[in-house]
């Protein structure tokens, strides 16, 4: 094993000096991440991810990876690196005399070479493939709730419903539309739901090896609270006893005016949030307004009318975190709390906009609401292809139970009826019977 890592620690070396090459070609950039693009996420090398796969994942992998292989190169290139090309133009002339066949020992050794069969083999071949692979992949851990853990094999093509998809089959879970596919950060002590929609492997190649982040595979019943109960967001200045009222067909109305329209409607959400002093833990109200394009505040001294809002964030480059234990972290006001900043700062930065809400419904409201006005028609998508989902997961699982234990329809196999039925024989005569 000493030879893997040694090819992996040539791999890490190689990437470490590709991103100080391409740092000192682009010059600095803001947010751009501090470490180099990661091969795994949850583990402490590639070679340990690559030891927790499973055979089926693994064989998967290099089978893979051997198909997207590169082709060789034009022969217009140095040939002196290259003696195989040498030797097939020597078989081509007339007068070369063709070697000697291989003996069986390297020709035995040759076929191991292509086709690896100890896991070993199979590593230290997937380590040489990710090299030269032209699609992203990534082996990542995900945790779950009950504490154990899921290794997985993804690429960046495969959105993180895709990933769910994989995680139900691994897992046997009832496919509800409440599992989420979270990010953790211990250092900034926050949490993000990856939208259906996205690709995985973008967000988490911005990690840095070091990073204690950790992706986890739990149930939100709150992913898809604004199609469950619209009237939060779109009637939340209403009284709570008129929202409580409404019914099915009013809510599926919501529905329809506000996401399945040209554009999608963003709830119309104004209110007192406690903003942090960059560098203090001082927390100050100040008055915030939703719009589409991002939040916006009202200056001292000046009306809710849009002439007078002044820009305090846009929605283009940053994402909204959920913040646990402020109060204690930063003095916060309360614990409800939550951030905006772009998916490459991992640490506490002055870039990072820190905001405080009164309560449980009020950061549910604006987080939410926020989700709606970045994401728009792609949540609404994301979420009926989560009900259709769901909604064959359960027919499965009831087709499951119907069906007895290790029946299958081969074991019944349907016979069509004869064409003709024989009439029943006639009564024997009753002197043969007197006999």
């Amino acid at each position: 094993m000493d030879e893997i890592d040694v090819m992996f620690e040539d791999l890490i070396g190689e990437m470490d000096h590709l991103s100080q090459s391409i740092a000192a070609s682009d010059g600095p950039a803001e947010g751009r991440p501090q470490g180099e693009t990661a091969f795994s996420v949850g583990f402490t090398d590639l070679s340990d991810s690559l030891h927790k796969l499973e055979d089926d994942d693994l064989d998967a992998l290099v089978a893979n990876l051997g198909s997207k292989a590169p082709q060789e190169d034009p022969p217009c290139r140095d040939q002196s690196s290259r003696p195989h090309l040498t030797a097939i133009k020597e078989e081509s002339r007339p007068e070369a005399v063709l070697p000697p066949p291989p003996d069986s020992s390297s020709s035995s050794r040759g076929s191991d070479k292509r086709e690896p069969q100890t896991k070993a083999d199979k590593i230290r071949v997937a380590l040489e493939k990710l090299k030269e692979a032209k699609v992203r992949k990534m082996i990542i851990k995900v945790l779950m709730a009950d504490g154990s853990s899921k290794i997985l094999m993804v690429d960046e093509r495969q959105t993180v419903g895709d990933v769910m998809d994989m995680l139900f089959q691994k897992t046997f879970c009832d496919g509800s539309i409440d599992w989420s596919l979270c990010e953790t950060n211990p250092e900034l002590q926050t949490e993000r739901g990856f939208e259906d929609h996205e690709y995985l492997v973008e967000p988490l190649s911005v990690w840095s090896r070091q990073s204690r982040n950790t992706v986890c595979f739990l149930s939100r019943p709150h992913k898809y609270v604004m199609f469950t109960e619209p009237q939060l967001f779109y009637m939340w200045k209403k009284k709570e006893s008129s929202r409580s009222e409404i019914n099915q067909q009013a809510k599926q109305l919501l529905i329809q005016e506000n996401f399945e329209g040209s554009t999608v409607i963003v709830p119309d959400l104004d209110g007192i949030l406690y903003l942090k002093e960059d560098g203090k833990k001082v927390w100050k109200p100040r008055h915030f307004v939703l719009r589409a394009s991002g939040i916006y505040y009202v200056p001292k001294g000046k009306t809710k009318s849009c002439s007078d809002l002044a820009c305090f964030v846009r929605f283009e480059n940053v994402n909204i975190y959920i913040a646990h234990k402020y109060k204690q972290k930063y003095r916060a006001p309360t614990d409800f709390c939550f951030i905006l900043k772009h998916p490459c700062i991992q640490k506490e930065s002055h870039y990072i906009k820190f905001l405080c809400c009164d309560g449980k419904h009020s950061l549910l409201l604006w987080a939410n609401s926020i989700r709606i006005a970045k994401y728009g028609a792609a949540l609404y998508r994301s979420y009926q292809a989560a009900l259709k989902r769901a909604s064959s997961q359960e027919t499965s699982h009831v087709s499951a139970e119907a069906s007895p234990p290790g029946s299958s329809a081969e074991d019944f196999p349907y016979e069509e009826p004869p064409d003709f039925i024989p009439p029943p024989p006639p009564p024997p005569p009753e002197g043969a019977a007197e006999d």
